[in-house]
């Protein structure tokens, strides 16, 4: 019988008992929530409304963790997985949950975050959906451990909760077809061919609009287009991964950049430029601003590529970029797409000194997104649209845009 940990906790549970629960929501890390005599249980895999056997794990000083075994009785809104890999592979969380099911939990959810991390009660729009709900990503990254005797034992993705172990995969079914195809014929060759490599790596496939058509070379250049824009960027550098969403996307973030007074648009952390070059358009100048000395360029490019002659780029950090904009905030909206830690407090102390007309806030992760937004109210700044887009269905991935607008006392 497997032996716990010395770290485990047997407090309120023993390690490895049995438990029935009554599932009664889902967490925003896609884990069915249920409670036992008021205690918090987190059961992966399992769904609202169901009841469920589930084995302990793990206890903490506020909730347990438990494996599910059986479902007892069943969801309305479960539905059969489609990857043979689904709860053994760490990258889907919501195959056996029906799609719609899926938006609507993701935006009770993203409502539920702001409540409770920022007592603030908002009104959260039906999440936007993919048109695909499968077959979207336009790039994975496989990974295989170093070689035992010249040969690779597993080429895929790390299981749920493991660092090392690889679990081996042949097809990913939410990438692109053609990206599965690259694979499989990669996979296959270094399976049966043995291994130029002497450790473990990373694979690299990705769809581009050019020639080409999948990319593996990280440094290679991969083209998308949205709209009618082309983007040019490294294949292994960071470029949103569902491109059926991409231009209802950049067009919401648009909208809202212009929906006040603003006659310029700032991009804070502009990448290649996807924000400030959609949205140029709607306005008479619109300036990006990136860390990077090679995105920056990259951005450049693109303007020239797509003939958008009003827009500029800056190299320098986000919170550099103020001192030297050249154009009131009154009379600027700004667009923020930080990272998943979100907004470095020098930069919004600087953006609200800056005081701009509105903000449109872009987030991968909506928790540090509402962190941040705390802030704004206190600078006086209201709370407009807050529009979720499913850019990960089957995952309980979400991204979030976020405006805020000035007031026009301020």
């Amino acid at each position: 019988m497997p032996r716990p940990s010395k770290s485990f906790v047997p407090i309120p549970f023993p390690y490895h008992a049995e438990l029935e629960v009554e599932i009664e929501s889902l967490s925003n890390l896609g884990h069915g929530v249920g409670r036992i005599d008021g205690w918090v249980v987190f059961v992966p895999f399992s769904l609202p409304g169901e009841r469920v056997r589930a084995r302990i794990y793990r206890n903490t000083a506020s909730y347990s963790s438990a494996d599910l075994l059986e479902v007892l009785r069943s969801s309305p809104d479960r539905v059969e997985p489609l990857c043979p890999h689904f709860t053994s592979c760490g990258g889907c969380q919501y195959q056996n949950l029906s799609y719609p099911a899926q938006l609507e939990w993701k935006r009770r959810q993203l409502r539920e975050l702001f409540q409770h991390m920022a007592d603030l009660s908002v009104d959260v729009e039906s999440v936007e959906p993919s048109p695909r709900v499968y077959e979207y990503r336009s790039k994975i990254t496989p990974h295989f451990q170093a070689p035992k005797d010249g040969s690779i034992q597993a080429i895929g993705f790390l299981r749920p909760g493991s660092r090392r172990e690889i679990l081996d995969i042949q097809e990913c079914p939410i990438a692109r077809p053609e990206i599965n195809r690259a694979y499989q014929e990669r996979r296959k060759e270094l399976l049966q061919q043995g291994s130029p490599y002497r450790r473990g790596a990373t694979l690299l496939f990705r769809c581009s609009a050019g020639s080409p058509p999948i990319v593996t070379d990280p440094t290679a250049t991969a083209i998308e287009r949205v709209g009618n824009l082309e983007f040019h960027f490294p294949a292994g550098e960071f470029f949103q991964n569902n491109a059926f969403l991409l231009e209802r996307f950049t067009a919401h973030v648009r909208q809202e950049a212009s929906a006040g007074k603003a006659r310029y648009l700032l991009d804070t952390y502009c990448g290649s430029g996807l924000f400030c070059l959609t949205a140029a358009s709607a306005f008479e100048k619109s300036i990006g601003v990136e860390v990077s000395r090679a995105s920056i360029q990259w951005a450049r490019d693109n303007a020239a590529r797509n003939g958008i002659d009003n827009a500029e780029f800056y190299i320098g950090k986000a919170e550099t970029i103020f001192p030297r904009y050249p154009y009131p905030g009154r009379e600027t909206a700004v667009v923020i797409d930080p990272p998943r830690r979100g907004c470095d407090p020098l930069f919004l102390e600087r953006l609200f000194t800056f005081q701009p007309e509105r903000v449109v806030y872009v987030s991968c992760n909506p928790a540090t997104q509402i962190r941040d937004i705390q802030l704004f109210a206190s600078h006086g700044y209201a709370i407009g649209r807050v529009q979720p887009f499913d850019l990960f269905p089957q995952t309980r991935h979400l991204e979030c845009v976020t405006t805020l607008v000035a007031s026009e006392t301020r």
